[in-house]
């Protein structure tokens, strides 16, 4: 019997086969497929064969020359994105596949009171705190790695720029910078006088943004141009805006979060509203997944998914254990919302919004922001003052 090599496109390796004279009746012609030819199609087939693409008609038949419907392309192509982002994930190549089931399994690390809306840079986790401490928590075993003082009011953590940027939710609002390459220390204060009670923030390549929820002002949103001297200059934009509270960039637009309107508002450069996509009472902190935004609904106990590049709600999700949902995460491949009155959260498969359940964070824990490092989700736990790896 001879032996080939025969190099699988998209693999890691060569894979092994016995395609060979004499072996027909073991393997077909074409790895288990005799009709099909060991010709240069066939490590193309075998590759979707084995990575669960397509299985053919028969365990021993492909029918390579059948007609295609839309329906089984639609297979297909779903097989392919969810194989991709399983195999190619940071979880795989750890060989971490679960979801955390319960409580007793999460890794919990004391941080500061009252624990906010946290971020990761890849390696550790920035966790902002009411009473002015910022925590860094590795992200590898949850050790807690320093601790930052000055934040006053800390509520939404921000990496970009090499540094990490807290808003304090004050009246008026500030931003404040901890440059993680230098000593643990007291926070610089980048930006003041901002809106009232600044929550979410993000970053769109340049300039810093704040969505401001008001208090003794109307909501707002702050837009901040960095320099190279402090304070960096800051633009409020009110027209139009009530109760600002999250904010995230989708590569394009910033949008915000406003409860007034109970609306999802996309912006442009200066801060003006492009479009506004009306939802339910108290939507809160999304989560952008490439394509689509997932925006918690407090109120109402549901999570809206919205098209990025259109603004067209996809779906209104429910059920799945929502139960007044807070901030939403992405990992690449999950989005988990957090149900802060119901210590617990809840998993949603991005790719097709399919379920995959809601999970206990502890008793009395009150699950409120959350983030991802691409391997795991990370939850402030409000109760207990902790940051719990899911």
């Amino acid at each position: 019997m001879k032996i080939g090599l025969v190099r699988v496109p998209g693999l890691c390796s060569s894979l092994v086969l016995a395609v060979a004279t004499g072996a027909g009746s073991l393997l077909g012609l074409c790895g288990p497929f005799t009709d099909v030819a060991a010709d240069v199609f066939c490590p193309f087939v075998l590759e979707i064969f084995y990575l669960g693409i397509t299985t053919g008609t028969t365990a021993t038949t492909y029918d390579p020359t059948a007609n295609v419907s839309r329906l089984q392309m639609a297979a297909f192509l779903s097989r392919t994105v969810d194989g991709l982002l399983r195999r190619g994930s940071r979880r795989a190549a750890l060989d971490q596949y679960w979801n955390s089931k319960n409580a007793s399994v999460l890794g919990l690390t004391t941080v500061g009171s009252s624990p906010g809306l946290p971020a990761s840079d890849g390696q550790d986790i920035w966790v902002p705190g009411f009473t002015g401490q910022t925590t860094r928590v590795r992200a590898s075993d949850g050790k807690l790695l320093e601790t930052w003082n000055g934040a006053n009011q800390g509520y939404g953590a921000l990496v970009a720029m090499g540094k990490v940027f807290i808003s304090g939710q004050t009246v008026p609002g500030f931003v404040y910078r901890i440059d993680p390459s230098q000593p643990a220390g007291t926070v610089t204060t980048v930006a003041s006088f901002l809106g009232d009670n600044p929550q979410g923030i993000t970053f769109d390549g340049s300039r810093i943004w704040t969505a401001n929820f008001g208090v003794i002002n109307t909501g707002s949103v702050s837009i901040i141009t960095p320099a190279a001297s402090f304070p960096w200059s800051v633009t409020t934009v009110t027209t139009g805006f009530t109760e600002c509270a999250g904010a995230i960039f989708d590569g394009s637009n910033v949008w915000v979060t406003d409860s007034g309107p109970q609306a999802l508002r996309k912006l442009d450069a200066n801060g003006a509203i492009l479009q506004t996509v009306t939802l339910e009472p108290a939507p809160k902190f999304p989560a952008f997944d490439g394509a689509n935004i997932w925006v918690p609904a407090l109120n109402n106990g549901r999570v809206w998914v919205v098209r990025a590049s259109t603004g067209v709600v996809l779906a209104t999700l429910s059920g799945n254990g929502l139960f007044e949902p807070y901030q939403a995460a992405f990992d690449g491949q999950r989005i988990l919302v957090t149900n802060g009155t119901d210590d617990t959260v809840c998993v949603w498969k991005a790719a097709d919004l399919t379920p995959l359940g809601v999970f206990e964070t502890g008793a009395a824990s009150g699950p409120f922001g959350a983030c991802s490092d691409g391997i795991n989700f990370w939850i402030t736990l409000s109760g207990p003052d902790k940051l719990a790896r899911f």
